[in-house]
């Protein structure tokens, strides 16, 4: 019997994590940045990425299996045009598919894309959310990694 690659039910919660923050700084790498990593993650910042001369962009790192809920308490994930969510979406038996989200579109919530005040008695802090389902996939889209990190670049090369 054959085995399957990327059965992410195989891994543990943690395993995911670091596959998928490994992953992002890869292919960040390939396509010319630097990256440099976080020795704590208290601040909701997983590593820094530079391109060229271009300005340090603090990158936080999520990931889901197949769909799910996925936020970043406000508190450490401030929205700022040089802050980016990562977010790799792991379907089983298939590559991971990498989106990075600027920080500054959740000035404008969508059905993907959450702004979560919880007021009263709850005891949970305000974040910043992902609601990640089949009917939101293509919203998702629009913050594919590659297009995003291309134009990243883009900006980078256009300040010079």
């Amino acid at each position: 019997m054959p085995l399957q690659r990327y059965k992410w039910s195989a891994l543990t919660k943690q395993q995911v994590g670091a596959y998928v923050e490994y992953f992002v700084k890869m292919e960040l790498t390939m396509f010319g940045f630097h990256v440099y990593g976080a020795e704590v993650d208290d601040r909701g910042v997983d590593f820094i990425a530079q391109f060229a001369d271009g300005p340090f962009l603090k990158i936080q790192v999520k990931s889901v299996r197949d769909s799910g809920y996925v936020f970043m308490e406000k508190s450490k994930f401030s929205l700022h045009e040089h802050r980016l969510l990562a977010f790799g979406l792991l379907i089983e038996g298939q590559p991971p598919n990498l989106f990075l989200i600027p920080s500054l579109e959740w000035r404008n919530p969508t059905a993907l894309l959450r702004d979560r005040d919880y007021g009263g008695e709850l005891k949970s802090a305000p974040e910043w959310g992902m609601n990640i389902s089949k009917k939101n996939l293509t919203l998702l889209e629009a913050y594919s990694f590659d297009k995003t990190a291309e134009a990243i670049i883009r900006l980078s090369e256009s300040s010079f």
